[in-house]
């Protein structure tokens, strides 16, 4: 069955940095995008990175500055470093590949708590 996989949540302090990484069963670069998405307790479901095929990495405003997306495909793994962490950073993360055709996979998410 075709998935993708987070790793990488944990606990850190506020300022520290994290990264997750992500593998897939299927090539990443067969993917036309793949991307990071984040949802905390309460709230919806949002975008915090993505990053096309052959494209530029898009970011929400609010990671901007602090969180960089990436892919290795000799490692077939897309990771996002976080850096300078804040509480409004705690969620559980996920991990998606998506196209082509209607291709859409979403990993079980990892958690990332910033608390002091």
């Amino acid at each position: 069955q075709e998935q993708v996989v987070e790793s990488g949540g944990g606990l850190v302090q506020p300022g520290g940095s994290l990264r997750l990484s992500c593998t897939s069963s299927k090539r990443i670069l067969s993917f036309n995008e793949m991307g990071w998405y984040r949802q905390a307790p309460g709230n919806p479901r949002e975008l915090v990175a993505t990053l096309p095929r052959g494209g530029r990495p898009n970011y929400a405003d609010s990671v901007k500055g602090r969180f960089t997306i990436s892919r290795d495909a000799g490692r077939n793994t897309m990771s996002l470093q976080m850096n300078n962490l804040k509480p409004e950073d705690t969620a559980v993360y996920y991990c998606r590949g998506s196209g082509p055709y209607n291709i859409d996979l979403w990993g079980q998410g990892t958690q990332v708590t910033v608390s002091s």
